[in-house]
Formats: structure tokens, sequence, C-alpha cells
């Protein structure tokens, strides 16, 4: 894999159906980029993630979910159970990956990336738990990284600022 030095585009990951997805095909888009589990207390965060997305998606918004299993083992599912999970409980239609790692050794670079431009609470990179939310403007650059408490529709505004730069 190779590492885009200033955007997210250089990076690749394959889709829950096993289809190897470059984000550059999202080129041009803000995008919301969540690490997810179906078993976490912020599970229901989908619901919102997925309005946000639906609201926002023809101005050009794009979630991306990438399942996680390192906090607290609370994506244990396959890739069809995730899939199954994310589509009859939250109707979820954004692109979900397959399931990846965000910290350590195994950490995807796409996350390695993204960790180092915007490190969280006093500089730390690691991701401290299920659903910390990264926005990313239509150059894809890191415009923000968000605590997994933070809502999906606290962030509307900050959407549709991005979205507003052309």
């Amino acid at each position: 894999m190779e590492q885009a030095s200033q955007s997210v585009y250089g990076f690749r990951a394959p889709l829950l159906d096993g289809r190897a997805v470059s984000l550059d095909e999202f080129r041009g888009r803000v995008l919301l980029i969540v690490n997810t589990a179906s078993q976490c207390g912020f599970t229901p965060q989908y619901a919102g993630l997925e309005q946000l997305y639906r609201s926002y998606k023809a101005r050009g918004l794009v979630v991306l979910g990438f399942p996680c299993n390192q906090f607290g083992r609370q994506e244990p599912g396959t890739a069809r159970e995730i899939g199954t999970f994310c589509q009859q409980s939250y109707g979820v239609t954004f692109p979900v990956f397959d399931k990846i790692e965000v910290n350590g050794r195994g950490a995807h670079p796409l996350y390695q990336f993204l960790t180092r431009e915007k490190p969280g609470l006093l500089g730390t990179r690691a991701i401290k738990w299920n659903f910390t939310k990264f926005l990313v403007d239509r150059r894809g650059g890191v415009a923000a990284r968000y605590a997994p408490a933070k809502k999906p529709e606290d962030l509307t505004r900050a959407v549709e600022r991005l979205l507003d730069v052309q």
C-alpha cells in the first residue's frame, strides 16, 4: 500500500463484500471516516451517521464505516454478519469496509495517516475507542477529529462548512 502524504486518496481498503476500493473514488467529496462496532454503547450512532449521510450525500458527503474489533472485542462478527447487522438494525446505506485495526503495529495505513494528521487529546495518536470520527475536506485533507461521545448530529455545522467550500 502506497501512502499518500497530503490526502486520504492514496489509500485502499476492501468493502464488506471483499471488493477493494480506492479512496480516490471519493475525490472531491467531504468524508466522515468512523471506526465502528456492532456491540458498543456508541453503536446507536449508526442511526445518526446514516441520517447525516442521507441528509448531505446529494451535496457531496460520504460516510465511511470501518469496523474494528480492538476495543472490548465489540465487533466479533464476520463481514456478512456486520453487513446484515448494519442494514437490518440501522438501515445503513453508506459504505462499510471490512474489519481493520486502527491502533498498533497492524493499524491500517489509512488510520496511521489520519492519526498522524489529527492527533487526539494531548497529542496522542492512538484511537481511544469505537466511533472516533475524522472529517476530511474535499481535497482529502483531515479537517477535524472527534471523540466517540460526539454525536453525528452535532457535526452538521462542521459538515456544512466543508460542503460549502468548493
